[in-house]
């Protein structure tokens, strides 16, 4: 059998770098519309534990792909966990960055452009409470990556510093036995 090709083959660099943005825009316009369609026929509360249930299993598949595809290994510490957080789709369209704390034994990540609640505010809707949803989301790929990782929240909207969104820090334990 012989292998179809698609548009995809015959692109430019600057054409696939455009196509993948493209791509992680139409992930997250589709989380959202489903979260939206989940808010509007359950209400806030249940849209929300489906959304933290549904990350809970995204994590873990996400993380899993991204170590496997870009050769990260398995419990590297926070220098792994810092790469594979950066090839996640958010990075394409999110203006992200790291800081490196306490010489280098604890990681921070702030998400500095979040589409998700530019989408919210531009339909003049409030911003959406994700501290619960992404303690899941980040502590779930944070531990795929290294079990020893731990997470705090450092601040989510709406109870964000004004013109910030999402902060995160990251640690390492020892294993357990050590």
């Amino acid at each position: 059998m012989q292998e179809s090709k698609t548009p995809f083959h015959s692109m430019t660099r600057e054409e696939l770098l455009r196509a993948l943005e493209m791509f992680a825009k139409n992930w997250l316009a589709h989380d959202g519309c489903w979260f939206l369609a989940a808010e509007e026929r359950l209400g806030m509360e249940t849209a929300i534990q489906l959304d933290a249930a549904a990350w809970r299993r995204f994590a873990v598949t996400e993380a899993n792909r991204i170590m496997t595809t870009f050769g990260i290994p398995v419990s590297g510490g926070l220098q792994a966990l810092e790469k594979a957080l950066g090839l996640r789709q958010y990075s394409l369209i999110n203006a992200q960055r790291f800081e490196w704390c306490d010489d280098g034994t604890r990681l921070q990540f702030f998400m500095d452009v979040c589409r998700a609640q530019q989408a919210r505010r531009h339909k003049g809707l409030p911003d959406f409470s994700c501290k619960r949803v992404g303690i899941v989301e980040f502590e779930t790929f944070a531990r795929t990556v290294d079990p020893r990782i731990q997470t705090r929240c450092l601040h989510c909207p709406p109870n964000a510093p004004d013109g910030m969104y999402c902060g995160w820090e990251f640690t390492t334990s020892p294993d357990k036995g050590e």
